[in-house]
């Protein structure tokens, strides 16, 4: 269901009574690095340590590839589904509507640790579960490298002038994505998920 998003202020709303919780929910830019570049440091070393370089780049690039995959489906069935009920409109504003509302607003188009640190453990025991152990660190390094290039491409698009090249590219479809129709151009860091399910 396409939804008009009228707002597109450069200006910032508050989100919660709680000074707490509306502090949680605004982050400098540069936080995700500070938290999670030393955790996919963390398991480079232990999946080079214990498989070798070469297997190793293998399983970091099958998670940069499933990221892809992952920022694609979240950012299109999780963060564009409307909920019918107050709550989950109120719930939907907080993780996505507000973004949309507020695109350029630089406290809010990073992940904060108090969602991202939750999402990353679930998926790394999803993970754990799933795959042989020699592939967890590779893999798991591998897909946290994606986020955090999804976060800071996020953060860019929005807040730096691109003249030419792949980045100008990106900034453009993800530009439309907020000005022109919100049901399509959902990758962010490329289009290759929007070009196999046709919703460029």
């Amino acid at each position: 269901m396409k939804k008009n998003y009228i707002s597109n202020s450069r200006e910032s709303t508050r989100m919660f009574k709680s000074p707490l919780l509306e502090a949680l929910s605004k982050v400098p830019f540069f936080v995700p690095l500070i938290v999670y570049v030393p955790v996919v440091g963390y398991f480079v070393w232990q999946s080079v340590i214990q498989n070798g370089f070469l297997s190793f780049a293998g399983h970091l690039l099958m998670g940069l590839f499933i990221w892809t995959l992952t920022e694609y489906i979240m950012h299109r069935f999780v963060f564009h589904f409307y909920p019918s009920s107050d709550w989950g409109k109120r719930i939907h504003f907080i993780f996505h509507g507000v973004h949309h509302d507020y695109p350029n607003d630089a406290q809010r188009l990073v992940m904060p640790p108090s969602a991202s640190i939750p999402l990353a453990l679930a998926f790394y025991f999803l993970f754990k579960w799933l795959m042989a152990p020699a592939m967890l660190d590779g893999f798991f390094a591998g897909f946290m490298l994606g986020y955090l290039f999804y976060d800071m491409t996020h953060y860019m698009l929005h807040h730096a002038n691109f003249k030419s090249g792949l980045w100008k590219k990106l900034k453009q479809q993800h530009m439309l994505h907020h000005y022109s129709d919100p049901t399509t151009k959902y990758g962010v860091t490329s289009d290759l998920w929007d070009k196999i399910f046709r919703t460029r």
